[in-house]
Order: C-alpha cells, then sequence, then structure tokens
C-alpha cells in the first residue's frame, strides 16, 4: 500500500468516525500502519497531526448540529462529536472557532471553516496542492443554480509573517477572514473555502456591480486588526470578483476557475 493509499483510506476512516472515540493509533491500525508512518504522511501532506484534523472536522460537525438545530442541547452536541463533558467540548470548539459554542449559537450564517479533505495527485513523484482537493462538490447543485451570478473571491495578504508568529495565529486570521467576508455578503449569499486562505462569496446576483459593491466593503476593513494573545495582527485581503465562464458547468472547471482567478489578483 502505498502513502496515498494509507492517507485516503485514514481520510475515510475519520470522516465514518466522527462520532465515535478516536485515537491516531486506531486510525493507523485501520490503515494496516504504524503511527509514526501515518503521523509523518499526513503532516507532509496536510501539514498538521492527525490529532488536529479530528478536532477540526469534529468541530465542523459541531457547528453545522448547532447551526441547524437551534434546540438541540450543546451536551448532546458534544456526545455526538465523541466529547463526554461540556468542559472538554467547549475547549475543543473554541480552539477551532475562537469563540464558546453557546456564542456560535448567536450567529446568523454558517460557513464551514474546515472542509473534508481528500488526498491529492502525484504527478512525477510531486504532490499536487491539496487545496485542488477540498470536498465542496456537494455545493455544485447550487452553482448550477447561479450560473449566472458573480462570485467574489479573496484570500490572505502576506499569511507566511502570521503563521511564523504561531499558527494558531495563522488560524485566527482565516477565521477573521471568513467572518468579513460573512459580514459583507447578502442574505443569500453563500460564503464557502476553496484552499488554505481562499475563501469565495457565491453571490445570488447577476450584477456585476453588487458583486463589486462586496469586494469594496472587504477591501474596505484591510488594515483592521485582530486580536492574538497581547498582540494586535493587521489582516489584509486580495479580493477579486469573477463569472464562470464557459457554455456548460463543470464543477472542476469552476474549481479551477477561481483559483486562477485569485492566482491572477495576486500577481
Amino acid at each position: 500500500m502505498n502513502n496515498l493509499e494509507i492517507l485516503a483510506n485514514a481520510l475515510e476512516y475519520i470522516e465514518s468516525n466522527l462520532q465515535n472515540e478516536m485515537k491516531t493509533e486506531e486510525v493507523a491500525k485501520a490503515c494496516f500502519c504504524s503511527k509514526s508512518c501515518l503521523e509523518k504522511i499526513f503532516r507532509h501532506i496536510s501539514d498538521m497531526s492527525v490529532h488536529d484534523y479530528v478536532i477540526r472536522r469534529r468541530m465542523m460537525l459541531a457547528a453545522k448540529l448547532i447551526a441547524d438545530n437551534r434546540e438541540i442541547s450543546l451536551l448532546d452536541v458534544a456526545l455526538v462529536c465523541g466529547y463526554s463533558t461540556n468542559e472538554s467540548f467547549t475547549r475543543a470548539f473554541k480552539s477551532v472557532w475562537n469563540i464558546n459554542p453557546s456564542e456560535f449559537r448567536g450567529m446568523e450564517k454558517f460557513s464551514e471553516l474546515f472542509p473534508r479533505l481528500y488526498p491529492p495527485i502525484q504527478d512525477g513523484g510531486s504532490y499536487l496542492m491539496m487545496r485542488k482537493n477540498v470536498d465542496i462538490s456537494q455545493m455544485y447543485e447550487l452553482f448550477a443554480q447561479r450560473k449566472d451570478c458573480y462570485f467574489v473571491c479573496s484570500d490572505i495578504k502576506r499569511l507566511v509573517p502570521i503563521n511564523e508568529i504561531s499558527h494558531k495565529a495563522g488560524d485566527i486570521a482565516i477565521l477573521e477572514s471568513m467572518k468579513r467576508l460573512q459580514d459583507a455578503a447578502g442574505e443569500n449569499d453563500i460564503v464557502f473555502r476553496i484552499g488554505g486562505d481562499e475563501f469565495v462569496v457565491l453571490t445570488d446576483s447577476e450584477d456585476e456591480k453588487y458583486a463589486v459593491s462586496l469586494c469594496d466593503k472587504i477591501k474596505a476593513r484591510n488594515g483592521e486588526t485582530f486580536r492574538f494573545e497581547e498582540k494586535e495582527i493587521p489582516l489584509e485581503l486580495h479580493v477579486g470578483v469573477v463569472k464562470f465562464e464557459g457554455k456548460c458547468l463543470k464543477y472542476n472547471d469552476l474549481f479551477e476557475q477561481l483559483h486562477n482567478e485569485i492566482l491572477n489578483y495576486k500577481s
């Protein structure tokens, strides 16, 4: 079994067991490899440990449960996500979302901050970018319904120096980036993540001026700071507008076009 097969099996096992107790040793055993081997593969491809990935995916499940079921108790959410106490669940939730679950319940919009990952394709001995394997295919029907609407694409300027302060600071920067797009977006607009620090607003409008107005709102906040420990860290976003080009909407083509648009306005 090669590394990509191990990674694929690990990701599938994790996704199938988010509601169960799960240790890295168990994931490795299910993939017929050692814990150290699995950790090495995971860090090389995703730059995080198996444990960190599991927490992120569980907290996405938790956030969706809270957002979709306003009456559900937080203890029930904790139990569904594999936590036996509110305290341990709250710590894990805050480590990802930077707010407590009770505060999250009051948010008007839910965007999946950390979608499921899929293993990258190996090409000529090197791995293609993991970002091309973030699974947002469940949104394809919505894309098709809005194929003539505009997208607003964004990513973070100078994320590397923020990560050099701390990877936690980088996580908060990504969360703040998503929030800025959510704040600018209209009631029927959808915010989703397509890569490490890349987000897209799928508008519900065929009016380019409307999409540009969202860009202006987001850009107007460039330079505003977010707080990490005792530091105030400025955050700026690249932002651009794009409309799908093509006669037939294909998921892979759209996904690639959104990434290319981001690359274009960064260069």
